[in-house]
């Protein structure tokens, strides 16, 4: 039995980073389709763990290196289809003044001042580890630094006072209440992750799929990601 498009349901998984831009990308599909887009959002390792274990999904949305991994091994088709660039930002506690994070040299002294530093399993926490590296720094912030579980903000535990300085996409600490953003990445040691959907090897209906991936970069979908603090994929 054919199921008619205006009652097919697409099933998905993403990272937390796209939650919000994703409900709102599938919000104006099932508006001018009819197709109903339900993406379950959670830590991106855990997604890619989830995906390649055989759960079976529609769509996969994750950083592009978590898909060109999956695509080798065979659990998403080719023609991967970058939708947003995402860079990560840098808040404190509420209340707290922001500290200056506009050059390499005064990150790092932010970095080496604050009491402790929160970090995500995803692709920002896999960079500031290898900033803090490069700075000659992992040792001796090694106690300071604490990791959020997958899938729980790193806003959380800085609003909840946790930790003192926080790092994640900017997507996910915007408009999050009791932190204060202080800044992006300084251009020195930015790090921009590019968000990406694949079809899934075990989609049913891959057609479909694809269509809700060209709708992903449609021009009138540029200032909803812009509002979710990142930026189109000009392709």
């Amino acid at each position: 039995m054919t199921t008619s498009p205006h009652t097919a349901v697409l099933t998905g998984i993403s990272s937390m980073a796209t939650r919000a831009v994703l409900a709102e990308l599938a919000a104006g599909f099932e508006a001018r389709t009819g197709v109903k887009v339900a993406i379950e959002s959670v830590g991106g390792v855990d997604a890619a763990k989830r995906v390649a274990a055989g759960e079976a999904f529609d769509l996969v949305l994750l950083a592009s290196d978590a898909l060109d991994k999956l695509m080798a091994a065979q659990h998403v088709l080719p023609g991967r289809v970058d939708y947003v660039h995402s860079p990560v930002a840098i808040a404190v506690p509420a209340g707290q003044p922001a500290p200056d994070v506009s050059s390499e040299a005064a990150l790092r002294a932010a970095v080496e001042a604050a009491t402790s530093i929160g970090y995500s399993t995803g692709p920002s926490g896999q960079h500031l580890m290898r900033l803090f590296e490069r700075w000659g720094l992992a040792d001796a912030l090694a106690s300071r630094t604490v990791q959020a579980k997958p899938g729980v903000p790193v806003g959380s535990q800085v609003a909840r006072g946790e930790v003192s300085l926080g790092f994640q996409q900017l997507s996910e600490l915007q408009g999050l209440p009791g932190i204060t953003i202080a800044g992006l990445l300084p251009p020195a040691c930015a790090f921009i992750t590019t968000f990406s959907g694949c079809v899934a090897t075990a989609s049913q209906q891959p057609e479909l799929a694809q269509a809700f991936l060209a709708h992903l970069n449609t021009p009138l979908t540029a200032a909803l990601k812009q509002r979710h603090g990142m930026t189109p994929v000009h392709t």
